[in-house]
């Protein structure tokens, strides 16, 4: 079994191939010093399991969890933390691998042995339980062979694109793998439906105008290309759009 060492602490990841290298039936694969170096790693060489520091600065071991079960061949996941006791609680109530620091051979073996692909709601539930957030703060792209991370705050808006999504942000324009469904349900609080096949951030909706034809657009700010200054909001969708904006 494969296994990637993800923590932001040099000497902890020292800690954790030293061990694996004694225990048999497991391989050190590499190692990640963040999330997103964790998700191209996870992408490229497709390791078994994951051991995943909970707390890390910029993408927290919940996100990098969530980003690694949108690959086509998610790992296990074993967290390890260092957590007191009662915040453990959340992992065993959901049947979540881990392992407290500092990590002793015994429990690594353990957890290691029953790692397991984790769930959204499971994710969930362990994010509520620790206090860290459950709702991830970026989107996954392909670029060039490599995985790409979007901040959704960058998103002016998700747009169906025959069996793709495109998220065009400040960035540019980037096919994703989620489903214009699934990302509405996800953040949903954040963006609105203008069209069957458009999301748009509700904060870059700058205003929204009636065209002497009759219809009806949302000017965006922040936009780059002229093309993505106004987007049509369809009928049936313009009084929620419009409601949406007042903060209804």
């Amino acid at each position: 079994m494969k296994v990637l060492v993800v923590d932001d602490e040099a000497p902890a990841r020292q800690r954790l191939h030293q061990l694996l290298d004694d225990l048999d039936g497991y391989e050190y694969a590499g190692e990640a010093a963040n999330g997103e170096q964790a998700i191209e790693f996870a992408a490229e060489h497709r390791p078994d399991i994951v051991l995943l520091d909970i707390r890390m600065p910029g993408i927290d071991g919940i996100e990098t969890a969530q980003q690694l079960n949108t690959l086509d061949e998610p790992p296990a996941v074993v967290f390890t933390t260092a957590y007191d006791e009662y915040a453990v609680d959340a992992f065993e109530a959901r049947a979540v691998g881990y392992v407290l620091k500092p990590v002793r051979r015994r429990r690594l073996e353990a957890a290691l042995s029953h790692a397991s692909r984790l769930a959204s709601a499971t994710l969930s539930d362990v994010a509520a339980r620790t206090g860290l957030s459950d709702k991830r703060q970026h989107v996954c792209a392909q670029s060039q062979g490599k995985l790409k991370l979007i901040p959704i705050q960058d998103v002016l808006y998700f747009q169906a694109d025959q069996k793709y999504v495109a998220a065009f942000h400040d960035g540019g324009k980037s096919l994703i793998d989620d489903s214009l469904k699934s990302l509405e349900e996800e953040f949903g609080d954040r963006f609105v439906r203008i069209h069957r096949g458009t999301l748009v951030a509700l904060a870059r909706i700058e205003s929204i105008v009636r065209n002497a034809d009759g219809s009806t657009e949302a000017v965006l700010r922040g936009a780059s290309q002229d093309g993505d200054k106004a987007l049509i909001i369809s009928r049936r969708h313009v009084a929620e759009v419009r409601r949406r904006l007042k903060g209804g």
